[in-house]
């Protein structure tokens, strides 16, 4: 719903405007705030104008424009190019504006973003977000966040556009990403595990939809299962968050917990299972792609519109 008190509004920037990105630019516009964006892909960048938002022709002319500014890029290397990079934004940024941080990083990376732009004389809140691109899309995200209290005053706003759950847990960055990598762990064994049940179910002879409906409405079921198994009974692998992503992210919790010698033999696990199935050419796939990992069964097809 439009507000009533756009006019009030502070404008906003979104980098990235992919699944998530795209979603939150949207939830934003509808809610009456001026959007400008930056994408790499020029058709993305128009067809966001075409809907009403302001198309940046780079990070630096962005952030010249706005007081905050949403990252919602890949990873770390990503966050630091568009901010630091040639044309980047926080040397564009006016004194005192807000960069909410939302990709997957390691906390150590988001604490050290947020002292590097503190020491430019910026606001930083670590602010990675889950959902998906459905929640993005509703403004209905859950948000794990952590930075100065003064930015959160200034960005409510913003967080009411995009967000379901505004979780603060810190006034430093560095906690909302440590939030978010559990997140991942649980995120990536599920998906990993709803596959290997599945894969077994099938190659024991169950019919794969039945086996879904009972699994859905029993203890077994978690929401990556009932969220990734429709995928795989579709035969639909589009990538709405790809087994690389997941690479990444249980790269990130193991990385994470090697420098505290601190044993995860699951995610490990899980983290075996998509390089696996990476190497077999399916990691731009959806994630639930991990499935054709498994061997001697056979998948439902991809159903014709």
């Amino acid at each position: 719903m439009a507000n009533s008190n756009a006019a009030q509004l502070p404008a906003v920037g979104v980098i990235g405007l992919g699944s998530m990105g795209y979603g939150v630019a949207a939830s934003l516009l509808r809610a009456g705030f001026q959007v400008h964006a930056f994408d790499v892909r020029r058709e993305t960048l128009d067809r966001f104008a075409a809907a009403g938002g302001i198309a940046a022709e780079s990070p630096a002319a962005l952030a010249a424009r706005v007081r905050i500014v949403i990252i919602l890029v890949v990873n770390a290397a990503q966050t630091d190019a568009v901010l630091f990079g040639e044309n980047g934004a926080a040397g564009a940024l006016p004194a005192g504006a807000v960069v909410i941080s939302s990709a997957t990083v390691a906390p150590e990376f988001a604490v050290q973003l947020g002292a590097r732009l503190t020491a430019m004389g910026l606001h930083n809140i670590d602010a990675p977000v889950s959902g998906g691109a459905v929640k993005a899309a509703s403004g209905e995200l859950s948000v794990m966040s952590a930075g100065d209290p003064a930015a959160f005053e200034l960005c409510q706003p913003v967080f009411d556009a995009i967000a379901a759950k505004l979780y603060r847990l810190g006034d430093e960055p560095g906690q909302g990403s440590t939030v978010k990598m559990i997140n991942q762990l649980l995120a990536g064994v599920h998906i990993a595990a709803s596959a290997e049940a599945m894969a077994l179910g099938i190659k024991a002879g169950a019919d794969p939809a039945a086996l879904y409906e009972v699994i859905s409405n029993s203890a077994g079921s978690s929401w990556m299962f009932q969220n990734r198994v429709p995928h795989i009974l579709d035969g639909d692998y589009t990538p709405h968050s790809a087994v690389n992503i997941f690479i990444k992210d249980l790269g990130i919790v193991l990385d994470s917990a090697r420098k505290e010698s601190f044993p995860l033999p699951l995610t490990a696990t899980a983290h075996q299972m998509f390089l696996s199935a990476a190497a077999a050419g399916h990691g731009a796939e959806d994630d639930a792609a991990v499935i054709k990992i498994f061997p001697g069964i056979t998948l439902p097809e991809r159903k014709q519109p």
